[in-house]
């Protein structure tokens, strides 16, 4: 195992084999990190791979990353998300390697396309600053209904709805190719993961 023999990829239609594992990983990521991820169903997973949207890690035949984008308002946003490694493969750079192949996928495919995450991950926070993501508002973010129905099977999709949608203990991140580039800051993402610790203190008191 080394990072020479990691091929990170855009998807094909050969890669859709991996959907269970890929569902498998995302969801025992959520656990080993106590934060909320929205559950994704093998078959869209699945769509994501053969439809072009999403980037596979591979080490011989064997799965050991992925992420994906989506569109929404008829391709002013895109989203990057469900960015997972797999736990032996860690702490290798292997994820940002995943993450900037991803940015690459929704800017080729989308151009003009504003591009945002929301995570919870300072890991996330950290690669998405350097790619030039600054955190906002979710305001800012996509007002499109099917999008924040998928944050539904989120375990903190009750604290979303208490605050009416305004916020969550995800922090929204939003690369805009109109926008000048800021100089990187990287204090950013710390300052984003204390506000993160606030607003999940502040939410369990309010339960």
């Amino acid at each position: 195992m080394g990072m020479n023999s990691i091929h990170v990829v855009f998807a094909e239609e050969e890669h859709a084999k991996f959907a269970d594992e890929i569902c498998r990983l995302i969801y025992e990521s959520a656990l080993q990190r106590g934060t909320g991820i929205a559950k994704r169903s093998p078959e869209y997973i699945a769509s994501k791979i053969t439809g072009g949207k999403a980037v596979v890690a591979v080490d011989g035949g064997r799965l050991v990353g992925f992420s994906y984008i989506e569109c929404w308002e008829h391709g002013d946003y895109v989203a990057t998300s469900g960015l997972i490694v797999s736990p032996e493969y860690r702490h290798m750079g292997l994820a940002a390697r995943i993450k900037e192949k991803t940015f690459e996928l929704a800017r080729r495919r989308f151009p003009y396309a504003k591009i945002f995450s929301i995570t919870t991950s300072l890991p996330v926070m950290k690669l998405n600053s350097r790619l030039g993501y600054v955190p906002v508002t979710f305001s800012e973010l996509t007002d499109d209904e099917t999008f924040w129905k998928g944050c539904e099977g989120c375990c903190n999709y009750d604290i979303l709805q208490r605050n009416h949608r305004r916020m969550c203990l995800c922090t929204g991140m939003l690369y805009d190719p109109k926008r000048p580039r800021a100089e990187h800051s990287r204090l950013a993402p710390y300052r984003m993961a204390l506000r993160n610790w606030l607003k999940k203190v502040f939410s369990l008191k309010t339960k």
